[in-house]
């Protein structure tokens, strides 16, 4: 069995991440067309790579369906339950950064923490008779982060498309999304809580915990490590 690296399939995020390897003296390249998911890996023996979703990742990663993987952070948080005992961080690299934050509208004056947020929240079901609706795409780290923070009465409603003109049309009163100037958040009239950063995340290499390794895997995940400059 040969090591299975996982990389993002299109995007600034392969673009960046070719890079990355390459500054490092292995070669990723696309196999064929853009419509083909195999690639070839040069400069170490003993590593395949597959080209996925960046959201695909994390899942292949905890199956043990590829041994390495390359995709953001909050990804690996927000799908996997019980994530650092699933898989390891083996060095973040540097880009695609971005932060989870929460946002509420601008018109909101009196709602700029989380405490604000929970008794806006409050208020908002007592007035309405159901509970404040925050659109995100990020369920479980959200969850997660509201009930640390206290924060009650409130509904995580899906957002597939633009998370940002949910707001605006009438389907959530807030939102939790990824930023990484927050321009998309002003143009849309809303604003970040002050402590409502959930997230900061960036591209990372991760590592499945799986085990089944062979000998072979084994001393070849050293020298590719080796090689890239990190620790395992």
């Amino acid at each position: 069995m040969t090591l299975k690296l996982g990389v993002p399939s299109k995007g600034r995020l392969m673009e960046k991440t070719f890079d990355w390897f390459a500054e490092r003296g292995v070669t990723l390249s696309r196999s064929g067309s853009e419509r083909e998911y195999a690639g070839a890996v040069a400069g170490i023996d003993g590593v395949e790579l597959v080209l996925l979703s960046a959201g695909e990742i994390p899942r292949e990663l905890a199956a043990g369906r590829i041994q390495l993987g390359v995709t953001g952070s909050d990804l690996v948080r927000d799908k996997l339950a019980d994530w650092e005992n699933r898989v390891r961080e083996l060095t973040p690299m540097g880009f695609g950064h971005a932060d989870l934050v929460i946002a509420v509208p601008q018109c909101w004056a009196d709602v700029d923490t989380l405490d604000d947020l929970d008794a806006a929240a409050a208020a908002f079901r007592a007035r309405h008779g159901f509970r404040l609706r925050i659109a995100t795409k990020y369920h479980r780290l959200i969850r997660d982060f509201l009930r640390d923070a206290g924060v009650a009465d409130y509904q995580l409603v899906d957002s597939q498309g633009a998370t940002e003109g949910t707001v605006k049309n009438l389907t959530a009163e807030a939102i939790a999304d990824i930023t990484s100037t927050g321009d998309t958040l002003r143009a849309n009239h809303l604003k970040i809580l002050s402590d409502g950063c959930v997230h900061k995340s960036q591209a990372t290499l991760f590592r499945s915990r799986r085990t089944g390794w062979s000998d072979q895997m084994r001393a070849d995940f050293r020298a590719l490590c080796d090689r890239l400059g990190i620790e395992d």
